[in-house]
């Protein structure tokens, strides 16, 4: 287990990060473990959690998040760990050994660094202490003011180590190494000017006296532009140094130098002028405070060579002092340098004796001729690839190239490589030579010594003087090739090894290569061009059916030829099985095989003729994989989405993400599976269908787990997503948890995950029905309420009615109750009141049967916005005072708030609007947090309505101006149209008008 400051703030474990929800609850954290095994009062984790006035349930938002962080610790067995989070009093600490955070190790790092005598070892612990920054301290966590100070401190102390890493280099002689990592600090602080100071430095060392100038003078205007000041003395000291040519030495430039004035900037309008002596910067300078991008650190102390304390383990911190105090010294001009090793030739080791590169001189030999053309002929109906072929074209151009093509079995390297080769013959005069490695072939791989028996003769070898050894006989292949113009074809490689042994060393020869492997090492070592090969668009597969079988007997069925181009998922070799099929058979049509091949259970049968076949083609890949990998991707086969991640992959495998994304890794570099994006895989259909078949008993086992991994990881994504929300349900039958679930560390993180797998989530659900998991398939639905709200106008009736059959098949009266909640707003939210109405005044009754208190107030809120619709507005209030009632005796703020909230719009409606103001500044009262920006704005709209109906128009403009303005940035689009139309309808603005269209047309769009 460890503990992370230094980047998002999370709890990293064996199986990946605790999902630890919303920004608060990190906020939270990272108070307690800036003190760590030190207690922090309630206060001060409300100054941490809140920026301005705290709500008035501060403390039991304070209470929920410290019980879910405790029970987060304890699912991971934080106790093996020493972990605990305790309760003092009015206090909370968390306690765990201070080698579980990594704040506490990076300053225990820098401390040793400080100590070591030789410049090696402090630059090898310094950048181990900058590898554990993973971004911005505490990022992910809601910035109140004590964790600002805090998250300051730790930068400014991340600086003082990259500038000591920056002296570590030069002590070594590496100045270009120093002014590469000053250099990306100084961009992103512009006007530090010991930082500045030190890469002009390194670059002047470097023997980059002209880019040292330049960023002189690129300082110097942003600090008389931005501040009205010149540089400093240090800055100064520096130029003129560098301008003298002076030497610099180890600790910069001398004290006692005399600076030369800073020339004036060319352009008009300068302002400033020399700059001052040591004497006339001080308290000007200082008044002028930090600039952009500047955290006002003392230059002084972040360019000599003492230590710098932390700011938030040191005594100056801003909880406490809980730390490790590094002592000052270390990487000084002492410092060992061990002597420069001489210089050897590039590619020669010591010792090593010079390889000849000219051509061998072969005596005569009398005997007959051998081809120089060992390519097979050009494949019969290629079509389409003109893309790919173009970029072959492309990479073959430059010198003695390694053009790589990868894919998965069946798509067509073979083909392409070989069609290449036949329309670019002419470019090789001297032999166009193919071997088949048989990389993936049950017959084993071809030996080296096979190959180049081959390749040899066709040089002009005669067989008697091909060598014994592969080794003999590749030096003389090379030696051949030296001053040719050859093209070898290597089909089939399974390794870089391989490769690389038959590779020509000729400028002008060119080697294709293809592979059902990504052959990263050949690409790393040897500059290979990598050309990945897809699958057939739907035309170019309908294409290649008709070269083969004739374009008339397509052109009668071009609706069913595409169907089988598709069902074929694109792939050449299903294709051509496929016409070989109906080549034999002139009288069955091509409508009969599409829907053969319709059936999954029977489709890999199919595509399979004579010694073609895709199962085959697919065997061969497979029965090279490691038994975990082979196990993991027999499990995708069952997956019922359309992608994965390694998260669902490991709720398939029953593995933990780490381990699942090995896997996917290696069969990915297999082509197994395709990376559609970083992080999202896919399977080719085919592959699926034949994955499924592996491991068949598995299937439901592997199915309920990726389930129960979608509502683990939706109910995360709940959670941050509307923070104050109380669980939908609990947990089904049977529930497996997954080794881990994805952390989400904002709403925007959460929502774009309910979004982005919205198509996967109703393929779950019908996988779920059919093998009679409705427990499982409702709560997946009514998971994505946060999206149904935020987009309910995006067809969701189909898939909550779903749900409430699923709901109703399991006679739950919870699950039904919930549904008919949700399913009853969207009706009337899609303007059908009468079919909502007869669903939600199902919802209450259910709802007490179930005990589900909770339940049951949001089911009257709901049922009160469509009474209240339909001109009952006794009935919306009356149900709205009730739903109130309920949340305040469950003490549920979030809840509470709802009822609020649509209480003051039903109130406005009936001409009520102080009673509307009051009850929607006490919902505001209750604290919406900052996740929660829908709510702010309907509320802020409900107050500023009211107002303008108490002839207050100032104030409602200016609070519906507001409600607007957070909806807009919040992406709340139906909350913006509802505050801009009332802004209209009292100041019909040009600005307000275009702000409206273009939210209603978002919306509209989707």
């Amino acid at each position: 287990m460890e503990f992370r400051l230094l980047g998002t703030v999370s709890v990293d474990t064996l199986v990946g990060p605790l999902p630890l929800g919303p920004a608060k609850r990190r906020s939270l954290l990272a108070a307690l473990l800036l003190s760590l095994n030190t207690p922090v009062s309630v206060g001060r984790l409300t100054d941490c959690l809140w920026d301005d006035a705290p709500p008035l349930h501060a403390r039991s938002v304070i209470q929920g998040h410290v019980s879910r962080l405790r029970a987060l610790l304890a699912g991971a067995d934080a106790a093996d760990y020493g972990v605990e989070l305790a309760t003092l009093g009015d206090a909370y600490t968390l306690r765990a050994p201070e080698t579980l955070l990594d704040a506490q190790r990076f300053e225990e790092l820098l401390a040793l660094a400080r100590e070591q005598q030789d410049a090696h070892d402090a630059v090898l612990m310094l950048k181990d202490a900058l590898s554990l920054w993973q971004g911005p301290a505490l990022a992910g966590a809601f910035p109140g003011p004590p964790l600002q100070a805090a998250a300051h401190a730790l930068e400014e102390s991340r600086l003082a180590a990259v500038e000591q890493l920056a002296r570590g280099y030069t002590t070594l002689g590496e100045h270009d190494r120093a002014a590469a990592v000053l250099r990306a600090e100084a961009v992103v602080h512009p006007m530090r000017e010991p930082l500045a100071a030190s890469l002009m430095t390194a670059l002047y060392r470097a023997g980059r006296q002209s880019e040292a100038l330049d960023w002189f003078h690129r300082t110097r205007r942003l600090l008389v532009d931005e501040l009205g000041v010149e540089p400093g003395r240090e800055l100064a000291q520096v130029y003129a140094l560098i301008l003298r040519g002076d030497p610099l030495g180890q600790d910069g430039p001398d004290a006692s130098a005399d600076p030369v004035s800073v020339p004036p900037q060319e352009r008009s309008g300068e302002r400033g002028s020399p700059v001052p002596g040591a004497g006339e910067q001080g308290a000007g300078r200082q008044a002028a405070g930090p600039g952009p991008g500047s955290y006002g650190a003392d230059p002084a102390a972040s360019s000599s060579g003492t230590s710098v304390s932390s700011g938030v383990f040191g005594s100056s911190g801003v909880f406490g002092s809980s730390g490790v105090s590094g002592s000052s010294g270390g990487a000084d001009g002492s410092a060992h340098v061990p002597p420069s090793a001489p210089g050897i030739p590039v590619g020669e080791a010591p010792g090593s004796t010079a390889v000849r590169t000219d051509p061998v001189a072969l005596p005569p030999a009398a005997g007959p001729s051998y081809p120089t053309d060992l390519l097979p002929r050009a494949p019969r109906g290629f079509h389409g690839r003109e893309a790919e072929l173009a970029a072959l074209t492309r990479a073959a151009a430059g010198e003695a190239p390694v053009c790589l093509v990868t894919g998965l079995p069946g798509v067509g390297k073979t083909a392409l490589a070989v069609q290449w080769a036949h329309r670019n013959a002419d470019l090789f005069p001297d032999g166009r030579l193919f071997a088949d490695l048989r990389g993936f072939s049950d017959a084993g791989e071809s030996a080296l010594t096979e190959v180049l028996r081959e390749f040899l003769p066709a040089l002009g070898v005669p067989p008697r003087r091909v060598p014994e050894s592969a080794s003999a006989a590749a030096a003389l292949f090379r030696s051949l090739t030296h001053r040719r113009r050859l093209l070898v074809v290597l089909d089939n490689a399974r390794d870089s090894a391989t490769v690389r042994a038959l590779l020509p060393s000729g400028a002008g020869c060119v080697t294709l290569v293809t592979s059902r492997h990504r052959l990263d090492g050949l690409v790393a070592s040897e500059g290979a061009g990598a050309l990945p090969l897809d699958s057939l668009e739907p035309g170019d597969g309908t294409a290649l059916l008709a070269a083969v079988l004739g374009e008339d007997r397509v052109l009668a069925e071009p609706g069913a030829a595409r169907r089988l181009a598709e069902l074929c998922g694109g792939l050449p070799l299903a294709l051509r099985v496929t016409a070989a099929r109906l080549a034999g058979r002139p009288r069955r049509t091509l409508a009969d095989l599409a829907d053969e091949l319709a059936d999954e259970q029977n489709r890999l049968t199919y595509l399979d003729v004579d010694d073609a076949s895709v199962v085959a083609a697919l065997r061969l890949t497979v029965q090279q994989l490691p038994p975990d990998v082979l196990r993991q991707f027999s499990r995708l086969g069952h997956h019922p989405g359309s992608h994965f991640d390694p998260f669902t992959a490991a709720a398939l495998a029953d593995t933990a993400p780490p381990v699942a994304a090995a896997a996917l890794e290696r069969l990915a570099a297999a082509h197994l599976v395709t990376e559609t994006a970083p992080g999202r895989w896919e399977l080719h259909d085919l592959v699926r269908l034949y994955a499924r078949t592996l491991d068949q008993e598995s299937g439901l086992e592997a199915l309920t787990g990726v389930l129960d991994h979608y509502i683990a990881t939706a109910l995360a994504a709940t959670d941050t997503a509307q923070p104050g929300g109380e669980p939908c349900f609990t947990l089904p039958e049977g529930f497996h948890r997954p080794a881990a679930v994805r952390d989400f560390t904002d709403r925007a993180s959460a929502m774009g995950w309910l979004a982005g797998e919205r198509e996967d989530l109703a393929l779950a659900v019908g996988a779920a029905r059919a093998a009679g998991l409705d427990d499982r398939a409702w709560r997946i639905i009514l998971l994505q309420w946060p999206q149904v709200v935020w987009r309910v106008r995006d067809n969701w009736v189909p898939l909550l009615k779903v749900a409430l059959e699923c709901a109703r098949a399991e006679r739950d009266p919870y699950a039904e109750s919930r549904v008919l909640t949700l399913l009853g707003w969207v009706l009337s939210e899609e303007g059908r009141p009468a079919e909502a109405l007869a669903l939600l005044e199902l919802s209450p009754p259910l709802a007490r049967q179930a005990g589900d208190r909770l339940g049951e107030a949001t089911a009257l809120v709901n049922l009160a916005v469509v009474e209240a619709e339909q001109g009952d507005l006794a009935a919306g209030l009356e149900n709205c005072a009730r739903a109130i009632e309920l949340a305040r005796e469950e003490d549920d703020a979030h809840t509470e708030m709802l009822a609020l909230q649509h209480l003051a719009r039903i109130q406005l409606t009936a001409n009520q609007p102080r009673e509307a103001l009051r009850s929607a500044r006490t919902a505001l009262d209750l604290g919406p947090e900052h996740e929660e920006a829908a709510r702010r704005a309907l509320l802020l709209t409900v107050c500023g309505e009211a107002h303008l109906a108490l002839g207050a128009e100032d104030e409602g403009v200016l609070l519906l101006d507001r409600a607007a303005a957070e909806a807009e940035r919040a992406g709340y689009d139906e909350g913006a149209v509802q505050a801009l139309a009332a802004l209209l309808r009292v100041t019909p603005g040009a600005d307000y008008r275009t702000r409206h269209e273009d939210a209603v047309r978002r919306i509209a769009a989707g």
